[in-house]
This record gives structure tokens, sequence and C-alpha cells, in this order.
């Protein structure tokens, strides 16, 4: 081993040598373009042998070791180099990797005496990547077309779109049943619809006119909801699974709403919930049409379900007075209803809490079985009926006086009829957008689930269309806003439901009902439309939710924390702006306040991340490389501004390699994650660029996707900065400020003022070009430090270990 140390010692020496002499010959020509090829791989094993042979080994040894020597070599140092690269082929030159800088063509002169240097004092080559700075003429006509569209714009790119159409697709867009019918599958597809149709069928039957109660109409406006809304969804809708009519969650707004304007009991109370249907959806037509639904992605998962949470426990307590035997006081709020609740405690009446509660537990009981076992899945579509069926039967043997019945029903199919009473139109006007959010956000959220789970494609605004010509259609047949059901959409995909078909049977189903079993239904027991209800709503209270969002984030539990609270104590409408308000407010603190991360250099890679998150990445000495992980506009520039100022002086210098100096002399921004920029935010660059100039700092630009780098263009950002500081990516940026850091701390060092001989540059960039460029370029895998080497030239690889 003794033996060999010396030889590998030399060997690393001559191999440094002749990086620095092909590294001579190829700056002569730094912008050329350089090509592996068999006969260059050959001439350079030729060379190596040459080279790094013994004889030649010792001769550069006694060298660099003979002092009576030494200055003879250092004076011959150039006749040696031109010696050797008339004896070495020029093919050899291609044969270093090194690494490239690259700027845009706009750069002034890159082989001129500004162009940063080496430490060595040999300039780097640089390729030229074409980033294309966009001129006034190219300006102009980027930002009309970049620019949001005129009126006249939008409607004659709808008029193209519209000639563009096919009459297939015309027939598909209008009525998008044409879909699945021309491709309808009789043997395969008929008998699964039929079977979903009859258990959509038998299961909406009794929910209706248990969601027509708690929506303080009579049972039979239920069935009108569950019969043509049905058939003009199955004809305009899009999706093929999704289940509508009559929920709960709308039923409660209708009461909550409509309760303060009439009786219940009052025909104005039964005409202003066909109106309030007409409105929901016409509401749901004109931000279909207009595809104005992504305004309501404002509202966060989190207000949706500490809403839903809280209206479930109202519609919970709004029941109890079918179970216990007295009325209650009718109120969207808990403690009205509990204190009503324990005021009428003396009137309490065993049977009908008896039955109510047995009747309860069974579908409880049948719903979790349907859930959690498949041999019994039938049971939970089958829970309702057996809920009507049981109560039907126990009423009719023991007759009990405490408990009462639903009464008589109008048989028959509803009639047409145009609705009226619009005076108290202005009224409804905020419920009507509460009741269309609820459709937009669980109806058709629920709709895309099934359509992707499905196979096939599915129209968010084609759907809300469908959705508000259903609501129209069934306000001129007597029937109070409806949309898509969580629960019956669910069972309609496990009966495996393929088309909109299971639809139309499920309004056959209801039609036969509203024509012959009517006269049945008057013998049904309200305790036990009551547990339909309340075995429906606790599904809803979704408390495992709210423990998720707990262990997820913060800030979404206590979003969801204020939403339930509040519309438990405050009401419903309430409830909803408060949440809303809040959710907006985390929004625009988000917005206002984005991500901004310090960027360092994973080692052996050109790839730059955040140095929180992966600590092996390291900085540069006099360079700080910021990543903006927002659009940028007038909310978040101070902010932007502020933490800038803040990296520049609290900069971490744990990790830090290069020269040493005393400040930061760059600010890298990496703009590829900002999408947009206004003028508040140009002008912000702007005062940071002369700022920065004032202490003698220079901004670089990295990677700016066009439109951002389009408005910095036209602003005179650019030109303000330097075309020759906008770089295609961070590593090129890096190199080129680390060079002139590097010329500043020589500048600084008087020692090192002089030029370095080769052999001076030899000993202090040995390694550079090979264990750098590739390691870089992952042809090599790192050897570790050799003679005491500089550990920022032989880098380890990154582990694939994530650290958060």
């Amino acid at each position: 081993m003794f033996l060999f140390a010396p030889i590998n010692f030399l060997r690393t020496r001559t191999t440094n040598f002749r990086n620095i002499i092909i590294r001579e010959h190829i700056n002569q020509k730094p912008q050329a373009k350089f090509q592996t090829n068999p006969k260059s791989r050959l001439l350079r094993s030729f060379f190596d042998l040459l080279v790094l042979s013994p004889p030649f080994s010792l001769i550069l040894c006694q060298l660099s070791f003979a002092p009576q020597i030494w200055f003879c070599f250092v004076v011959k140092e150039q006749f040696l180099c031109l010696l050797l690269l008339l004896l070495l082929p020029r093919s050899i030159a291609p044969l270093v990797r090194m690494d490239s800088t690259y700027a845009s063509p706009s750069y002034p002169d890159l082989s001129s005496p500004a162009m940063p240097t080496t430490a060595g004092g040999v300039s780097r080559p640089v390729k030229i990547i074409p980033l294309q700075h966009p001129t006034a003429g190219a300006a102009s006509s980027s930002s009309s077309s970049n620019s949001p569209a005129s009126p006249a714009a939008f409607f004659s790119g709808l008029a193209a779109k519209w000639k563009r159409l096919t009459f297939l697709q015309f027939v598909e867009g209008l009525f998008p049943c044409y879909r699945w019918i021309r491709t309808y599958r009789w043997r395969d597809d008929f008998q699964v619809d039929l079977v979903a149709g009859l258990t959509i069928g038998i299961m909406l039957v009794p929910q209706a006119m248990s969601y027509a109660k708690l929506a303080g109409l009579e049972p039979i406006y239920g069935l009108y909801t569950g019969f043509v809304p049905i058939f003009v969804y199955a004809i305009f809708g899009s999706s093929r699974q999704l289940a509508i009519g009559p929920v709960a969650l709308v039923s409660l707004l209708v009461s909550n709403v409509l309760r303060g304007i009439a009786g219940s009991s009052d025909e104005l109370y039964t005409e202003l919930a066909i109106v309030l249907a007409l409105m929901v959806g016409m509401l749901e037509c004109i931000m279909g049409l207009l595809r104005l639904g992504w305004l309501l992605r404002f509202i966060s998962h989190s207000v949706i379900s500490g809403f839903t949470t809280a209206s479930a426990v109202v519609i919970g307590l709004s029941q109890a007075k079918y179970f216990l035997g007295y009325n209650i006081t009718q109120s969207s709020k808990i403690v009205p209803l509990i204190q009503s609740i324990i005021a009428g405690a003396d009137q309490f009446s065993w049977p009908p809490f008896v039955m109510g509660s047995g009747i309860l537990a069974v579908l409880l009981i049948m719903k979790h079985l349907g859930k959690s076992r498949k041999q019994f899945r039938f049971l939970r579509a089958a829970g309702p009926l057996t809920g009507v069926v049981l109560g039907t039967t126990l009423a009719t043997i023991f007759h009990p006086s405490s408990i009462s019945l639903i009464g008589e029903i109008p048989q028959g199919l509803p009639s047409f009829s145009v609705p009226k009473n619009f005076g108290y139109a202005k009224s409804l006007i905020p419920t009507a957008f509460l009741i269309t959010g609820v459709a937009i956000l669980e109806s058709v959220g629920i709709a895309k689930a099934l359509a992707a789970k499905n196979g096939y494609e599915l129209d968010s605004s084609q759907e809300l269309v469908g959705l508000g010509l259903a609501n129209i259609f069934g306000s001129f047949f007597s029937s109070y806003p409806s949309t898509g059901s969580f629960s019956r959409s669910a069972v309609s995909n496990e009966s495996g439901a393929k088309t909109g078909l299971s639809g139309i049977i499920t309004g056959i189903v209801m039609g036969c009902a509203l024509l012959f079993l009517t006269p049945l239904f008057e013998f049904i027991p309200q305790c036990a439309l009551a547990a339909i209800v309340v075995s429906a709503v606790i599904g809803l209270i979704e408390y495992e939710e709210a423990i998720f969002l707990w262990r997820i984030d913060k800030k979404d539990f206590l979003l969801w924390i204020i939403t339930c609270t509040t519309t438990l104590f405050l009401g419903i409408e309430i409830g909803v702006l408060i949440g809303v308000g809040v959710s907006l407010a985390f929004v625009i603190h988000e917005s206002a306040n984005p991500h901004i991360a310090v960027l360092g250099r994973l080692p052996g890679t050109t790839v730059y991340r955040n140095v929180q998150q992966y600590p092996e990445a390291y900085t540069y000495h006099g360079i700080v490389v910021v990543r903006i992980d927002a659009p940028i506009y007038f909310a978040n520039t101070s902010y932007i501004k502020d933490r800038l100022r803040d990296y520049e002086v609290n900069v971490d210098k744990s990790l830090r390699r290069g020269p040493e100096v005393e400040r930061i002399y760059f600010v890298i921004l990496e703009m590829s994650p900002v999408t947009y920029i206004d003028s508040s935010a140009v002008q912000a660059l702007k005062d940071l660029h002369h700022e920065y100039k004032s202490r003698d700092i220079q901004i670089a630009i990295s990677n700016p996707n066009r439109g951002v780098l389009l408005t910095l263009s036209k602003a005179g950002v650019v030109e303000l900065i330097g075309k020759e500081w906008c770089f295609v990516r961070v590593h090129d940026a890096v190199q080129v400020c680390l060079q002139q850091v590097q010329s500043l701390h020589r500048t600084s060092s008087p020692a090192e003022s002089t030029k370095p001989s080769l052999f001076e540059r030899l000993l202090k960039q040995r390694g550079e070009d090979l264990s750098v460029a590739e390691l870089e370029s992952g042809q090599r895998k790192p050897t570790g430090l050799r003679n005491g080497g500089d550990p920022n030239l032989e880098e380890p690889l990154l582990s694939h270990k994530f650290t958060p």
C-alpha cells in the first residue's frame, strides 16, 4: 500500500495537470458545441496512457519538488503547454465535461474581460439557450391575446365554437341523455338499471314524505318533488348515478326561511316553497350557462362539513316532537329547541317514544349491516320502507290515541300550474343562493365522484343546468327545491345503475305511488317518518372529520368549529355567512403572506431546493436564492419585500460554501411558481432594485414564465435589471454570481492579485473539472476527499432519505 501511495499521488497531479491543459485548449473557443464520438474516446484513452504513465509522472514530480528546475518550469510554462497542445489531437477537447453557464442571447459580450472568470483566471465556457425577450410589437400583440376578453370577443369566440360543433355534438350538448341512449346495451344494462331504479323508488317514497314534513309541507309535496324533477334530470342531467329529489338539508333551509313569513298550514307557505324552487332553478341555470360555479370554490370543505354537522343536529332535534308526543318550538337554533323540549317534559307520552325509538333502532341496525356486510347490502335501501311498514302495522294493531298519523293524502299526479306570489321573492333570495350553493358543493361533487368511479366524463356546468331545469319544471308541477341525495346516490351506485334509465324507472315508481298507493299512506305514524329522517341525518354528523382536521390542520379544525358553533347558536344563515367570511379571511391571509423559501444546492446535483426541507442542501457566501411560491400582486408585495430584507440581514450561515465574503452581493429570485404579477408588484420590484443598487446588491431573475416575463418587459423591469441577469435555471444564475463573488474575493485579497502559475492552479483546483462536472452529470460517484482536498469540490451524492 505504501508503494502505491506515491503512484496514486502522481496520478492525481498529472490528471489535474492534463485537465488544465485541455481546459486552456477549450477556452480558445468558449461558445463551440462539442460532441463526444468513438474517435474522441479512443484518443482520450491514448492520452491517458501517455500522460499518466510512471515516467511522465516522475518527470512532473521532479518538476514540482526540484527547486533548481522550478524556475525553469515556470518560465517555460507557455512553451510546455504549446508543445503538449501540438502533440495532442484537437478532438480531445470535448472529452472534459465542464460546468456550462446558460444565459440569454442578449448577454453583452460573453468573451469580454467583464465576463467573470474562475479562480484560476480562466474564463468559463458559456452555452447559449434562447431566452426570447418580448419586443414592443410582440408585447402589444401578446398583451391583447392574454388580456381579459371583451364582451365582443367573448361572443365571437362563442359563435365560432358553435360553428365548429357537429350535429351530433349539438344534440349531445342539448340533451346529454343522448350520450347513453345511442350506446345503450339492453341485454347488459337494462336489468341492473331496473333493479337500481326500483330500489331507489322504494327508498324515496317514504323519504319524500318525511322530508316534506321536515320542510313544513304536506307529505304529498314531497312525492311531487320526487316525481317530475327526476324525469327532467334524466333528460338534461349528465350524471348517470345521481339520485335527485327532496333532501333533509334543503328541507330544513326551506322551513327556516318560510317559517318567518307564513304559518305552515297557510296556503301562502306552500306557494312560496314552489316559488323558491323556481328561483333556485333559475339561479342554477344561470350559473351553469355562465360557468360561474368556480365562485363557490372559495368555500372550503371545512365550512361545508361544519355547517352540515350543525344542520344535522338541528334536524334531529326538530323531529323530537314526534318521539315525545308534544309540540316544541320550531327554530333553526339549538338553544330554543332545547328550552322547548325541557319546558314540555310534563307532556311526555310513552307510546310514540317507544314506537319511534324501536323503528329508529331497526333502521340503524339495517343501515349498519347494509354498509358493513356485502350480503346484506339490500338492507340499506330497504330501511325506509321497512320503517313505514313496521310503523303502519304497529299503529293498526294497537291503535294508540297518542300517536298521530299522516292522514289523508290526495291521489293522482300533480297538475300543471304557474308559480305565483312573487311579492316575497326578495326575502327568498338569500335562501335561494344558499340552496344553490349546497347543490353545487354537494350534488355536483357527488356526481363527479360517481362519474370518475364509473369511467365517464361529467361537465359541471351541464350538471348545474340539469339541476336547474329539474327545479324549474318541477315548480310548474307543485314541487319544492330538490337536489342530489348523497345516501340515495350511493345506493344507486351500489345497486349497479349504469345509465339515466334507472332515474326514469324511479320516476315511474313515484308515479305509481301517487296513482295507486296514497290511500295506504294515511295510516303511517308521524314517529315512523321522524325515525326515517333521524336515521338519514345521523350520517351527516361528521365528528370524524373534526378529529381528522385536528390531526392534519389546526386552521381547518378552527374553521370547522367556528362554522358548526355559529350555525348551532346563531342560526343557519348567520352561521354560513360567518363560516364563509372566515374562510375567505384565511384565503386572503394566505394570499397576502405567501410561502417564500431560501433555496440551497443539493450535493452532487444542480438541483436547488428549500434548505429547511433538505438540510443537506448548501448555499454560497454572498448569494441568496429565494423562491416565491405564489403570484405577486398588490396584497403581498410588502410582505415579500420585508422577507427579502430579512434574508439579506439574517442569513443562515450553516452549510455555506464558496469564497467567504462579509455580506450579500446577489439576490436570485426563482420565479417559476409565480404565475401572475401586477403593476403594484412591478413597482415594488423597481423600488427593490434601486434599494439594492444603493447597497451594491444585484437582483437576478430565474425562469419566469412567459406572462410574467412579458409584464416585466413591458414595464421596463428587464431593462432596468439587465437582460444579462435573466437566466434559464437557478444553477446558471448561481454560477455567474459565484464567479462574480470569486472576482470580488480575489480583488479584495492583495496576495492573490498576481496571476498564479500553472502548477499553483493545479494544486488549488485539482479535480474541479472532473469531480464537479462528472458528479453533476451523474457519470461518476464521489470517491471521497483525497490528500486533504477541498470539500466544496468533491461532494457526496444526496441520500434517498426524505427529511421534512
